[in-house]
């Protein structure tokens, strides 16, 4: 591998005229700094990365933001996005946000010049501040729209719909909606669209709730105290919680009670004991959310480019006709 001494012998000049064309080319000529450029790239030296980083101004790497790693929902999105970044010749760099948005704004300090891009998913940062960063670096969000930011939305609102209808369908007529997480831009979206099927129906918003298990366990008491005969949640971590609280007091599914979620992640491991759902394309959106990252990298372009994924429902055996009145 070249050395920065074997690019400073062949472009006659010292090492240190070559650390400060490839680092600041701004203390050196134009000449001297396309020269040293040139040597650089044909000794092969920009294949260490750093090097690689002054010559072609890019790093090779993205970072690709996530709330948590404990939701399963992710695992599959940062396998798509892994995939994309690796048939590009890029590493992938995974940060947690824990939902939190200033840390989010930390994150997009920190690392604006250390990566090539930056994929958030379902971020939390005020719009105009990730409007802002968009201006400065390549930018994709996956699950949440802001004007001047590239998108990718997997379209779990309109699934919400069709479990409306669904439950409508089977006769019920009150339906509890387990929301969340605190501040997502997609939830009140899911509960329209659910609202919005579901017309004969009352929903009743319950939450929010964290994509959690013992969140679930929690919940039960307050769809219990709803009196509602269906309940849709927006996870399926949080549905199994649900479902086990349901099961230790001997209420049945469908037969007391009909459950649904809004994410179906048995392909992804997750036990989901014949669980109503939606099928959404969570590593295919991760995939997406790369390959636009990779296209505003290459193109320098700025454009807002939204694309939204459709989903798939799923009827099982959790969700049956309205039960008779219990005792």
């Amino acid at each position: 591998m070249a050395r920065l001494e074997d690019v400073a012998r062949e472009a006659g000049v010292s090492a240190s005229t070559v650390s400060r064309a490839l680092s600041r080319p701004d203390m050196v000529s134009e000449a001297t700094r396309a020269r040293v450029v040139a040597v650089a790239e044909t000794l092969g030296y920009r294949h260490n990365s750093a090097a690689r980083a002054l010559v072609t101004g890019r790093t090779g790497l993205l970072a690709f933001s996530v709330p948590s790693l404990a939701n399963p929902f992710y695992a599959p999105v940062l396998a798509g996005a892994q995939a994309a970044a690796e048939e590009a010749g890029c590493e992938l760099i995974v940060v947690v946000t824990n939902g939190s948005s200033a840390r989010e704004q930390a994150l997009y300090d920190r690392l604006a010049e250390r990566v090539d891009g930056f994929a958030a998913a379902a971020p939390l940062a005020a719009g105009p501040l990730l409007t802002d960063v968009a201006r400065l670096l390549p930018l994709v969000t996956l699950d949440r729209r802001v004007r001047g930011v590239s998108s990718v939305v997997i379209d779990t609102p309109s699934g919400l719909g069709d479990l409306g209808a669904h439950l409508s369908g089977l006769g019920h007529r009150r339906i509890a909606y387990l929301g969340g997480p605190e501040g997502s831009w997609l939830d009140p979206r899911r509960l329209r669209g659910l609202r919005e099927a579901a017309t004969d129906c009352e929903v009743r918003a319950l939450g929010p709730y964290p994509p959690e298990f013992e969140a679930g366990v929690r919940a039960a008491e307050a769809v219990l105290d709803s009196g509602c005969t269906a309940v849709v949640a927006y996870s399926s971590t949080l549905l199994l919680g649900l479902l086990h609280r349901m099961t230790m007091l001997g209420v049945t599914t469908p037969g007391d009670i009909s459950l649904a979620c809004a994410d179906d992640l048995s392909a992804a491991g997750l036990a989901m004991p014949d669980v109503t759902a939606l099928r959404v394309p969570a590593a295919e959106a991760g995939r997406r959310a790369v390959e636009r990252l990779l296209h505003l990298v290459s193109s320098g372009a700025e454009g807002a480019g939204h694309q939204l994924l459709p989903v798939e429902l799923r009827a099982r055996a959790s969700t049956g006709r309205l039960p008779r009145p219990r005792g």
